[in-house]
């Protein structure tokens, strides 16, 4: 079945190129809302004493803005942003588990599978993935990569059978050329200490994977970021914030890239999402899982060619976690086809 590719959702796309990029466990409420103030004290090891200055504004759409200015300067101008529950726009995830890697694969697969997928363990995922039916197509063969922070990662993507290039973890770039920058960042992983064990930082994911598609021009390639949720668990509401705030940033650098290489600019799409979402109060906030309904409750951000202009999205149908999967394949003009029916694309996002 993985044969097929053009059919179904296929249309003429000026899309050529796609960029996913997730914040693993950030919440769609200070994706829309900006920085809780009654949360602002939750700062144990990682203090921040400047984070009202830098992120309280009394109005709501001021202090989203502080929080993160590519979103709602360059992606709500520009863009399409979906979950803001508040407005009528709701987006779930349809699988039970409400953790990693289950919303990973659901994500990437275009279903959940609640059966085999049902733990955060280092196994290889028995569902084949849109990253590897597109690297599988016509002139996208070893153009599809993955960066991620999460060393589950190489097994969320079964990258032994998807062939799909993943750098993960506190790694070095894997480079028989590696460049200047390349090479001090791989210097930097071997003398800086790491608070986060065995995940890193997601800067030196970031810097990785620019420096992946300035030499090697995929044509897709996904950044997967994972402090906002590492700073969750502990408790660090201050660092969960600036974590957001340093991945926007690191949007707007790859946003003005993408911007001036003649082989992305003006083609490319930029999809921004999470894994699952937060408890909703002062203490479920840290949590997620199967105990935490709101877990359920995620958000979407899309920016390219193909899709029109319409900022904060209110009162649209509700939107599921199951649908990027095929968005992405019907950006590309592929109709992606693996052994479970993966979710319909969304329209809007597609300009019907």
């Amino acid at each position: 079945m993985m044969a097929a590719s053009i059919a179904g959702y296929a249309q003429k796309t000026k899309t050529e190129n796609v960029i996913l990029i997730t914040l693993d466990g950030m919440r769609w409420q200070e994706i829309f809302n900006g920085a809780d103030s009654s949360s602002m004290k939750q700062q144990q090891h990682l203090k921040d004493g400047k984070l009202k200055e830098k992120f309280w504004r009394n109005d709501i759409s001021e202090r989203r803005k502080a929080l993160l200015p590519f979103f709602w300067t360059t992606i709500a101008a520009k863009g399409q942003l979906y979950g803001n529950r508040a407005v009528g726009s709701n987006v779930d995830v349809t699988n039970n588990q409400l953790f990693s890697y289950p919303g990973y694969n659901e994500l990437l697969t275009g279903h959940a599978d609640n059966e085999r997928v049902h733990s955060n363990d280092k196994f290889y995922n028995p569902n084949k993935n849109v990253l590897e039916f597109i690297n599988a197509q016509a002139g996208f063969k070893g153009k599809v990569a993955a960066f991620t922070s999460w060393d589950v990662f190489p097994y969320i993507i079964n990258d032994k059978r998807s062939g799909v290039f993943v750098s993960t973890g506190w790694e070095p770039i894997k480079d028989t050329k590696p460049n200047e920058r390349e090479m001090m960042l791989n210097q930097l992983t071997k003398s800086l200490p790491n608070p986060l064990g065995d995940v890193r930082l997601d800067a030196f994911t970031f810097y990785y994977g620019l420096e992946y598609m300035k030499k090697n021009k995929p044509r897709v390639i996904y950044f997967a970021f994972d402090e906002t949720d590492d700073f969750a668990h502990g408790g660090e509401y201050g660092a969960y914030l600036n974590a957001a705030h340093y991945t926007d940033r690191f949007l707007s650098e790859l946003w003005d890239y993408v911007q001036s290489e003649p082989a992305y600019k003006n083609k490319t799409t930029i999809i921004v999402t999470c894994d699952h979402g937060r408890g909703a109060d002062a203490e479920g906030w840290k949590h997620h899982g199967q105990k935490i309904p709101e877990a359920s409750q995620i958000w979407f951000a899309f920016l390219g060619p193909d899709t029109p202009a319409g900022g904060e999205m209110k009162n649209t149908p509700p939107l599921y976690q199951n649908q990027i999967a095929q968005t992405i394949a019907a950006l590309l003009g592929l109709d992606f086809v693996n052994d479970s029916k993966p979710g319909d694309p969304i329209n809007k996002v597609l300009g019907k």
